[in-house]
């Protein structure tokens, strides 16, 4: 959950679910703001709230009810409350039935209709069958992220019909921005200082494909890196049938493309994948896992996990977990099945118990620990370029940054606990690294010209 808490004393927003819908909220903001509507972090001071929904698992659906009702009971009278995106698009008789006092509610594809939500009379609603958002144009955007980074969004919705999910009936077929969209929102995120660029979509391979578009994500790709300057650019969610040839040379010839894939795969066992509804098996990932390994040696894999598929036996889940141990990955989320009725799987036979789906859990998780302790040992003793984002929550003597392998809200950090080389933060510095804390790395700042202009240390701290 990413709550937005802006200065302001008339409008509060929460912003629940993914990276892409932290976008639509910032376009929700922008607009609001452009209209002269002022923001807060107090939720008893607001006149509006706003609350932006995720609708893909039952565990986000109950966050929201949850959320829902503290701010109905923390709220001042007169306050009015609007709630938007993927769970009035599939639930909005649940959200009436729960809260009858809600002002005003927006599907998923109308977020541009937060003005009228807001200045409407009479309680409302405007669910229309577009399922899901993409700016266009001047569409006016706030981040609310931190100064040095930001995602941009080139896709939303899905092609692909994974078994287990019910994204494409919630956020609709794919639909990509065109290139040169993409690229003046790049530009103008440049243009504001931001250093980390995000790109996000449900796939980022499938990028212009349903427009017939061959190597599209490349020739953004490419296209990106044409500007000048020194920046980053993070690849989020990319499966491994996507990632070709050329992306990977892309990616080795520069290095503002990071070497960071988050590639999700769910699973290694091929009888498994296969009921999954994937689009590879068990040679493939190898494959690709292997090639990336030979040809960018400094890459940071990301992936996701999921144990308890209906269906899954004891042999199939320890092949998971060899896997694991054969082919170390430096991030891993794992995940258990999530009952979805309306996702193909709820119909599959084999239904694994809570208990033994736990069980699976938390010996994968163990594995993985054990796999990560090991493996980020290699960066003791090296020097990263680390962006190093304001003081550590557990003291004012330490920082806290990210180098290239780390994503933000994600990953792990890079704890500085010699901090004296440090002058600003938002800017990349040099850290040698010491020691390892399960996914953190912790180093000392050592003296180095900084790469990039930032903000004040006071500035940043607050």
């Amino acid at each position: 959950m990413t709550k937005v808490s802006l200065r302001g004393n008339k409008i509060h927003f929460t912003s629940l679910g993914c990276a892409r819908n932290l976008v639509d909220t910032e376009v929700m903001l922008g607009m609001v703001l452009k209209a002269g509507y002022e923001l807060t972090g107090d939720e008893t001071e607001a006149d509006f709230l706003v609350i932006n929904t995720c609708g893909f698992l039952e565990s986000a659906r109950q966050e929201a009810l949850d959320i829902l009702g503290d701010l109905f009971k923390e709220k001042k009278e007169s306050a009015k409350i609007v709630v938007t995106g993927c769970m009035v698009q599939k639930h909005s008789g649940v959200l009436k039935g729960a809260f009858p006092g809600i002002h005003y509610m927006l599907g998923p594809g109308d977020v541009e209709k937060i003005l009228d939500a807001l200045e409407s009379g009479n309680e409302g609603e405007s669910i229309t069958s577009a399922r899901s958002y993409l700016q266009w144009g001047e569409v006016p955007r706030r981040l609310s992220t931190p100064s040095n980074y930001a995602y941009l969004k080139i896709a939303e919705g899905c092609a692909k019909r994974c078994s287990f999910c019910i994204i494409p009936t919630i956020k609709g077929p794919l639909k990509s921005k065109t290139q040169e969209q993409v690229i003046k929102e790049f530009r103008a995120l440049l243009s504001q200082g931001v250093f980390e660029i995000i790109l996000i979509a449900q796939d980022l391979g499938d990028f212009g494909k349903e427009r017939k578009e061959k190597g599209a994500l490349e020739s953004l790709l490419r296209e990106m890196l044409k500007e000048k300057g020194n920046f980053w650019i993070r690849l989020l969610y990319l499966y491994p049938d996507e990632i070709t040839d050329e992306l990977i040379e892309i990616m080795k010839g520069d290095s503002r493309l990071l070497p960071y894939l988050d590639m999700p795969i769910q699973h290694i066992n091929s009888d498994i994948l296969k009921a999954m509804r994937r689009k590879t098996n068990r040679e493939h990932i190898v494959s690709i896992y292997e090639k990336l390994r030979a040809n960018i040696p400094e890459s940071v894999i990301r992936t996701s996990l999921m144990v308890g598929f209906p269906g899954e036996t004891d042999a199939q889940f320890e092949e998971l977990v060899q896997f694991v141990k054969d082919y170390p990955l430096d991030n891993i989320g794992v995940f258990q099945f999530s009952l979805e009725k309306e996702a193909h799987a709820a119909k599959l036979e084999g239904h694994i118990s809570d208990e033994v789906k736990r069980k699976r859990y938390d010996k994968l998780m163990k594995t993985q620990m054990s796999v990560v302790r090991k493996l980020n040992q290699k960066y003791v003793g090296k020097t990263l370029d680390v962006m190093v984002e304001g003081h550590h929550p557990d003291s004012d003597f330490l920082m806290r940054g990210r180098f290239y392998g780390q994503c933000p809200e994600i990953d792990g950090q890079v704890i500085i606990n010699d901090t004296r080389h440090v002058k600003e933060f938002g800017r990349l510095h040099q850290v040698v690294i010491t020691d390892v804390i399960d996914y953190d790395l912790i180093g000392g700042s050592i003296a180095a010209k900084p790469k990039k202009r930032a903000m004040p240390l006071a500035l940043a701290h607050e």
